[in-house]
């Protein structure tokens, strides 16, 4: 397993409560922060013409990949850098861990397959976790 495996778990670990990832910390604050919260982050991504992408990670089907370049055309390199600065990584190895984390966690927290009204993210991860815990009871 490699190190964007081990990343990619410990984001999931974290939507579901688990271990602590200040990357995929970091990803969660910047969506809530995120003006529109996740339906911001998502008609960002249709705002610079890659809709189709972030559709796939929304939708119930396969979670189309996406590239570092494409991360710091949507989310812009200084909110890539933040997000590096937090994670104690470079941004160049932010971007790649970004690419990897980011469709995952969009998927996560629309598993309705579609972006839920309230764009409060860590109510989101909550009530994500509280039916975790239910069915696993």
């Amino acid at each position: 397993m490699g190190l964007l495996d081990n990343l990619e778990n410990q984001a999931f670990g974290n939507v579901f409560g688990g271990s602590s990832n200040p990357l995929a910390a970091g990803l969660l604050q910047m969506i809530q922060n995120q003006p529109g919260g996740l339906q911001g982050l998502v008609q960002s991504f249709h705002d610079k013409g890659m809709g189709g992408l972030v559709s796939s990670w929304v939708g119930s089907g396969a979670n189309c990949p996406i590239t570092a370049d494409q991360i710091h055309q949507v989310l812009g390199s200084d909110q890539v850098k933040a997000l590096a600065a937090k994670a104690g990584i470079s941004p160049d190895a932010a971007g790649s861990a970004i690419a990897q984390l980011l469709p995952g966690l969009v998927d996560k927290l629309t598993p309705n397959g579609s972006v839920p009204d309230h764009s409060n993210v860590l109510a989101i991860s909550s009530s994500m976790l509280q039916n975790f815990e239910t069915k696993a009871s």
